[in-house]
C-alpha cells in the first residue's frame, strides 16, 4: 500500500488535520477513525502484560489511561501543533490543573495574568494556593520586565493565553519566551482561542500549550474536551523541576532515550494525570473532536474573517464605546496582531456599549441570531455578560484588570453570512 499521507509530516496543515496520525491498515482499513468503546483491552498473555506494564511495548490495556481513538487525536494535534507529543483531557480546566500540577509542587510558585479565562484564575489564584502553589499576578502583561521582577527561585511556570478572554490582549511571545528561558522557567501557552491554523506557540518560544478542545477544535459545540502538547526542548534537568530527575531514574529504563528526552513532560504527565487523576478523554469524545479538526481551517479562516468585518462595524457606531480586538488599526495590540497572526485573529471580541449594564442587558435580550451561552468557538454566534456568566467569581477590581466592566459584551462571531450578522447586532442596538 502507497498510503503514507498520516506520517507526513511535509504535508500542509489542512491536509494533516484530515490525515495526521491515522492508518487504516492498523484498524481493519477503515477510513474514518474507529471509537473504540471498550472500557479495557486484552493483554493476549502475560509475557505481553509484563512488555506493556515495563514499557517494553506501547500498547493499549485501560481507557482510563488511554485508548486507541485518543491516541489518534493526540497525534494530530501534535502534528498540527509542532509538537512531540500530547495527552487528552475531559476538559479544558482538565488539562490545565493537570499541567500546573505536573509542573509545580508545594512550595512552588506560576506567574499569570489578569487577562485570562475567570476560572482560570480562580484555579491559580484561589484553588491551587490551599496545595502550597502560589499564583502570582503580573498586573501589566504589556510589560514585559514586570514577568521577569516575579521570577524567583519558587517560579516553576509563566501561564498565558495567547488571546486574552475577554480582552483579545496579546502579549509579545518571544521577549516574554527569551526572558523565561534565560530563568530556567518553561511558557505555558492557552492557545484556546486562536488554534493551531492562526498561531502555534511553539515557533514563538512556548514549551507547553493547551486547548480547551471544546471550542473552535471540536467547533460545534457537542463535546467537553481537552488537550496538552508538548514541544519537546525544554531542559527539565535544570535544578528547578526535581520531581522529573526523580520519574526519570524511577520506571523509564525501558523507554528509548530518543523519546524519553523529547517527550519527559508527557510521559510524567500521563503517569500521574490520566493513570492517577483519571482525567482522560471518552474515546466517543475524542471522536468528536477529530471530527471538527478535519474543518479547522476552513471554519478559523471564516470565523476571522466574519469578526472583522463585525468589529469594523462596531466601531462606527454611536452606541459603542469601545470595541476590544486588535484587527482595528487604534488597538493598542495591533502592530503585536499583525507580527503573530498574519492569517487572521480568532472569532472572538468584546465591546462596551453606552448606556451602561441596563443598555448590555437591552442588546443581550434583544438578539435574535445571537444565543447567550457561556460557550465560545461554535460555528453558531453566540453572545454573553462576562461580569456574570464568564468571570463572576472574581473581585470588581480582577474583572477590570481583565477588561470586564458592567457594560463589556463578548462575542464568539460564528460563521453565518456576515450580513445576517451586522443585521441583527444593529436591530438589537437600535433598541438603547
Amino acid at each position: 500500500m502507497s498510503y503514507d499521507a498520516y506520517q507526513n509530516e511535509k504535508l500542509g496543515f489542512t491536509t494533516r488535520q484530515l490525515h495526521a496520525g491515522y492508518h487504516p491498515q492498523d484498524n481493519r482499513w477503515a477510513k474514518q477513525v474507529p471509537i473504540y468503546q471498550s472500557a479495557a483491552f486484552e493483554f493476549g498473555d502475560f509475557a505481553r502484560c509484563e512488555r506493556l506494564t515495563f514499557r517494553e511495548e506501547q500498547g493499549f490495556s485501560y481507557s482510563r489511561c488511554s485508548n486507541p481513538t485518543n491516541k489518534v487525536l493526540e497525534e494530530r494535534i501534535a502534528s498540527l501543533e509542532g509538537g512531540t507529543a500530547a495527552l487528552s483531557f475531559a476538559s479544558g480546566m482538565g488539562a490545565i490543573f493537570a499541567v500546573l500540577m505536573n509542573l509545580a509542587e508545594a512550595g512552588d510558585e506560576i506567574i499569570t495574568v489578569p487577562t485570562m479565562y475567570g476560572e482560570s484564575v480562580t484555579l491559580i489564584c484561589d484553588i491551587m494556593p490551599s496545595m502550597g502553589i502560589t499564583g502570582r499576578i503580573v498586573q501589566d502583561p504589556d510589560d514585559i520586565s514586570a514577568f521577569e521582577a516575579l521570577i524567583n527561585d519558587k517560579t516553576r511556570a509563566v501561564y498565558i493565553e495567547s488571546l486574552g478572554n475577554p480582552l483579545i490582549n496579546i502579549i509579545d511571545f518571544k521577549e516574554l519566551a527569551r526572558i523565561a528561558h534565560q530563568h530556567g522557567v518553561p511558557l505555558v501557552v492557552d492557545n484556546t482561542f486562536a488554534t493551531p491554523y492562526l498561531f502555534r506557540p511553539f515557533e514563538f518560544g512556548a514549551d507547553i500549550v493547551v486547548y480547551s478542545a471544546t471550542k473552535y477544535l471540536g467547533g460545534h459545540g457537542t463535546t467537553v474536551a481537552g488537550l496538552a502538547v508538548e514541544k519537546g526542548d525544554f531542559n527539565w534537568n535544570n535544578g528547578r523541576f526535581p520531581q522529573f530527575d526523580k520519574f526519570r531514574k524511577n520506571g523509564t529504563k525501558n523507554i528509548p532515550e530518543e523519546i524519553l528526552s523529547s517527550q519527559l513532560f508527557t510521559l510524567r504527565l500521563y503517569q500521574r494525570s490520566l493513570s492517577l487523576f483519571g482525567a482522560h478523554l471518552s474515546a466517543q469524545s475524542a471522536f468528536y473532536i477529530l471530527q471538527g479538526i478535519e474543518t479547522l481551517s476552513l471554519r478559523m479562516e471564516r470565523h476571522a474573517y466574519n469578526a472583522r468585518a463585525i468589529a469594523i462595524y462596531l466601531s462606527k457606531h454611536p452606541k459603542i464605546r469601545e470595541v476590544s480586538s486588535p484587527v482595528l488599526e487604534n488597538n493598542p495590540y495591533h502592530a503585536l496582531a499583525e507580527k503573530y497572526f498574519p492569517k487572521g485573529l480568532t472569532g472572538m471580541l468584546s465591546f462596551r456599549v453606552r448606556g451602561g449594564k441596563a443598555a448590555a442587558v437591552t442588546v443581550l435580550d434583544n438578539v435574535h441570531l445571537f444565543d447567550q451561552m457561556v460557550n465560545v468557538g461554535d460555528s453558531k454566534s453566540l453572545i454573553v455578560y462576562p461580569a456574570v456568566a464568564t468571570h463572576f467569581g472574581l473581585t470588581l477590581e480582577q474583572q477590570a484588570d481583565a477588561g470586564i466592566y458592567p457594560d463589556t459584551i463578548r462575542v464568539s462571531v460564528g460563521i453565518e453570512d456576515i450580513e445576517d450578522l451586522i443585521a441583527d447586532l444593529d436591530q438589537a442596538l437600535a433598541m438603547i
